[in-house]
């Protein structure tokens, strides 16, 4: 019961407090913007680089694959040698990579570059989640959780906007340079006002083996999806990868069960609202960013919209998410994580069914397009937050860095797929009748993907603490 629940005042915040979520939510709220900032600068690039689509879309995938390869390492580092030392070094690195790509002279440097600059957002993501969290009284936790998270969301869902306006005014390169003088105040505020903080129960070393596995064997399968279009679904090549995958996952979670100093302590899988909440990130973030990321291809080429008008068209769904999610965020403290998740996931999948039913070959806005967005703006509003709230909820203080970087592996994983598994159905169509069947499939796919949402969490998420946390080499109860 927390002191608000037994009617005494809650425990005040301090200033440095709500400074830290400012800096911790300014620099996830930067790193999220990158996935999908540059989804409307896709033509300019390929015009500028003159490179094929199926190229460019690495510029996507490097970034998500770079920043899941790394982010459990990253997590482990930051218990172990300082949250706030990563933190800052992962923003400086983040900043170079910024900086490289907006002066990128081919794709390979482009793509390069997102690679440098994922490796930052990995550094950068975990650790501040692990610095924020101590800042606030445990009864706050959740108000701190659901802004920082929140503040990531509609970073992403924001992008396209964002993007539009930058690219008019600026041009493509603009989307990755206006990240450097940002990375450059919270470095500076973060080296006055954050507060260091590690695990102390942390082996000196980890096994480094596991790194490679877990890095190597996803970015296998997300090849094999977004080539399996060229490949053809099939094919020797897409069934190599996706073997060459499996067995190098399998490799690591074996690791991980047997090795005494293991990258990820699968003992946190014991807990079962992190691993619930694991699997909805999963399905929540393939289908929101397997719809929204290709969804701006489909009104610039096929209903001929603007780079500016697609961008504003784009906005309501955003800024509904970002007004939902407060208010779903006290409706969750008095009842609970699993019915809020539950409503989006059917507000997704309402969205959806009526793209299916009212979105054709001619522009409608309000039918073929505000109206589905709208939903899938309640559901992103119900869910970017809460799942962050849903995976940490019971995890103990001294292993936030490792659940935050496995939450987030699990976050990026599902966004590389959802982009990749998008491409790949939606291919590159020759007329707007082929362009539609094919967003169908899509839109489709992720109504899918929501509807496995709202079933998991109003069926698997437990209404309360479930204990179930052993440390490495222990069994975890349930």
């Amino acid at each position: 019961m927390t002191e608000s629940q037994a009617g005494l005042e809650p425990t005040p915040i301090e200033r440095r407090s709500w400074l830290t979520l400012l800096i911790t939510a300014t620099a996830g709220f930067m790193v999220s913007l990158e996935i999908t900032v540059i989804s409307l600068a896709f033509p300019e690039i390929q015009d500028t680089f003159d490179a094929s689509r199926s190229t460019l879309s690495w510029i996507f995938t490097a970034y998500n694959i770079g920043v899941a390869a790394f982010l459990l390492l990253a997590g482990w580092a930051a218990d172990r040698y300082g949250r706030k030392k990563l933190f800052l070094a992962g923003l400086f690195v983040f900043m170079l990579g910024s900086l490289a790509s907006g002066l990128s002279v081919d794709p390979s440097t482009l793509i390069a570059s997102r690679v440098l600059q994922s490796i930052g957002g990995a550094m950068q993501f975990p650790a501040g989640l692990a610095l924020l969290l101590p800042a606030f009284p445990p009864e706050r936790r959740g108000m701190a959780v659901g802004i920082w998270g929140a503040t990531g969301a509609l970073a992403a869902a924001l992008g396209p906007t964002i993007g539009a306006v930058l690219i008019n005014g600026f041009g493509w390169r603009s989307v990755f340079l206006v990240n450097v003088p940002i990375a450059i105040c919270a470095i500076a505020a973060g080296a006055v006002i954050l507060q260091e903080s590690r695990a102390d129960d942390l082996p000196e070393r980890v096994d480094p083996i596991s790194v490679p596995m877990a890095s190597i064997g996803v970015g296998l399968l997300v090849l094999a999806i977004a080539q399996s279009e060229s490949w053809g679904f099939l094919s020797l090549p897409t069934i190599l990868t996706v073997v060459g995958s499996v067995g190098l996952i399998w490799l690591f979670v074996h690791r991980s069960r047997t090795h005494p100093a293991p990258l990820f302590d699968l003992s946190l899988l014991g807990i079962r609202s992190f691993t619930v909440a694991q699997v909805g990130t999963v399905f929540f973030c393939a289908a929101f960013f397997g719809w929204f990321v290709v969804l701006p291809t489909f009104l610039l080429d096929w209903w001929e919209y603007s780079v500016v008008e697609t961008g504003f068209a784009l906005f309501p769904g955003p800024a509904l998410a970002a007004f939902v999610s407060p208010t779903v965020g006290r409706i969750a403290d008095a009842r609970g994580l699993g019915p809020v998740l539950a409503i989006g996931g059917l507000a997704g999948t309402i969205g959806l069914g009526w793209h299916l039913v009212f979105t054709g070959e001619e522009p409608n806005y309000i039918l073929g397009l505000l109206i589905p967005s709208l939903f899938v703006g309640v559901a992103a509003g119900c869910s970017f937050a809460m799942l962050v709230a849903a995976s940490m909820r019971d995890i103990p203080p001294h292993r936030f860095g490792m659940a935050g970087a496995g939450r987030t592996t699990a976050f990026q994983l599902a966004i590389a797929l959802g982009i990749a598994v998008g491409a790949a159905v939606v291919g590159d169509p020759d007329t707007s009748a082929d362009a539609l069947s094919a967003y169908r499939l899509n839109w489709l796919l992720v109504m899918v993907f929501f509807a496995a949402q709202a079933v998991l969490f109003a069926a698997m998420y437990p209404r309360t603490g479930d204990g179930g946390f052993a440390p490495h080499g222990q069994t975890a109860p349930g």
